[in-house]
């Protein structure tokens, strides 16, 4: 490892996925209210996640996406796993700072939202992989906004309602118009950001390239 730039970016690229992902879907049980709209605050850390989805895309292949998201996925049930084992181990009376009560309030989150975080994020994910892959065969090197947009565009419609609908709506959380308004709100959050981190998109891409290029060149 780390013997070319190549390996170096793809830590970097790897790690910063993972720790957004991981981090998106241990806070996804808060929701915030915007106007008369409701949302899970775990859609926060996603443009980060879009913005290294296509990244990792464009110089690693679908294949290096598809097993990255499978690790993240297996990474997130694990990470849910070690807060329940600390949920269950009772905290020092007097002592701790924060007690049982408050700790099962911030983490405790039920097995819906696990579930349904976990499988939102694979479905996403694959669909996202797809779709960039089928614009990127047809435009080339050309138009970078188009496949990493109209990827964000459809997997994240299917995230924002399979998180929510397995979470939220179908253990009776949340009603029909609350699960339709918030999916409906949160894709509209993502989307729009998306758009906006196009110009990172294309900032990310040309540093990448000029970094692996100077690699390459001084191998020559």
């Amino acid at each position: 490892m780390f013997k070319t730039k190549k390996e170096v970016v793809f830590v970097i690229l790897a790690g910063i996925f993972i720790t957004n992902a991981v981090v998106a879907e241990l806070i996804g049980g808060k929701l915030i209210q915007i106007g008369p709209f409701v949302m899970s605050i775990g859609i926060l850390p996603w443009p980060v996640v879009f913005l290294t989805t296509d990244l990792i895309n464009e110089y690693f292949g679908e294949k290096g996406v598809k097993k990255l998201s499978f690790i993240t996925a297996c990474l997130i049930a694990y990470a849910f796993i070690l807060l329940f084992m600390a949920i269950a181990i009772p905290a020092a009376k007097g002592i701790s700072p924060v007690n049982d009560d408050q700790f099962q309030a911030v983490f405790g989150q039920s097995m819906w939202i696990i579930v349904g975080s976990i499988i939102a994020f694979m479905v996403s994910q694959l669909i996202d992989v797809s779709i960039f892959w089928f614009f990127k065969n047809r435009t080339g090197d050309k138009k970078i906004w188009l496949r990493t947009t109209g990827s964000t565009v459809i997997s994240q419609l299917f995230d924002s309602f399979i998180v929510l609908g397995i979470a939220f709506w179908l253990p009776g959380k949340i009603n029909f118009d609350t699960f339709l308004s918030s999916a409906l709100i949160g894709y509209t959050f993502k989307l729009s950001i998306a758009v906006l981190l196009t110009p990172l998109i294309y900032a990310g891409h040309h540093l990448i390239k000029k970094y692996l290029e100077e690699d390459i060149t001084h191998k020559d």
